[in-house]
């Protein structure tokens, strides 16, 4: 238990942290003023709790998983630039609890076409083909997901592969209205491209068991008139912030290479 002035102003699954000899990290559980209830999370930086493969490789990470990996939490909301990991993070945990722990039936991945400026409905192919030039991420993901266990071999990779595709559904935003997810563990990427209402509807699709992540980059808007306070990532950032189902991590050390961290900072 926390007592004293600082409890007033904590949010319910609020991560707190302590540094020093007996470093702290903690998760606000309960919240009674003047005390606050908390409760240390797990650590996801050893390798024996491992998620598909993937370990936090530092403290916000380490958060993001505890978030990711509990059951209770159905609204995830990960904010970072570019290479904090939080694809790779949210797939991690989307496949073990789909395929490991059969939490989740299948994972289905969104995004906004936005570049392109125009409907998916012209390109040729089927939904999933219509999506897959903007599912470059995904893909990427996979490949270090699947790179992961190096007693499998080429063969035991590839099925491995296979499995995992079956399992993820690429759809695309088009086509989500009037939809009902029922145990589904669906992501939403590059959020920060979605008007409020787009987001509404979106995250209304979910029936029960179903599980909404969020991703996205503040600093990468490319929706014309969307701007940082008026993008749906930042709307429900701050309309789900203390719902006691859900949670929010902003990522913020880049872990993919010392040019992208660079370039995310001086560019």
């Amino acid at each position: 238990r926390l007592s004293g002035p600082l409890c007033q102003n904590l949010l319910l699954n609020e991560f707190v942290y302590q540094e020093g000899e007996r470093p702290l990290l903690a998760a606000v559980k309960e919240i009674s003023a003047p005390a606050a209830v908390l409760e240390t999370v797990r650590d996801y930086t050893h390798n024996k709790n491992n998620v598909w493969g993937i370990t936090a490789r530092n403290r916000e990470q380490n958060f993001a998983l505890n978030l990711l990996m509990n059951h209770e939490i159905d609204f995830v909301t990960l904010l970072g630039q570019a290479g904090t990991g939080k694809t790779l993070l949210t797939l991690a945990a989307g496949l073990m609890q789909t395929l490991e722990a059969k939490r989740y039936t299948e994972i289905i991945m969104t995004r906004v076409t936005v570049p392109v400026g125009e409907d998916i409905g012209f390109l040729p192919g089927t939904e999933e083909e219509k999506m897959t030039p903007w599912m470059g991420a995904l893909e990427d993901n996979l490949d270090v997901l699947n790179k992961t266990d190096d007693d499998a071999g080429e063969w035991g990779r590839a099925a491995t592969r296979d499995l995992i595709r079956s399992r993820i559904k690429i759809k695309s935003l088009n086509f989500m209205r009037g939809r009902t997810f029922i145990d589904k563990y669906l992501i939403i990427d590059e959020a920060q491209n979605l008007t409020p209402k787009q987001m509404k509807t979106l995250i209304t699709r979910a029936g029960p068991g179903t599980k909404v992540v969020c991703l996205g980059n503040i600093a990468q808007i490319d929706t014309p008139y969307l701007t940082e306070g008026s993008s749906g990532l930042t709307y429900v950032v701050d309309r789900m912030k203390g719902w006691s189902h859900s949670g929010h991590v902003t990522l913020q050390r880049g872990e993919r290479s010392r040019l992208a961290d660079h370039a995310a900072e001086a560019l």
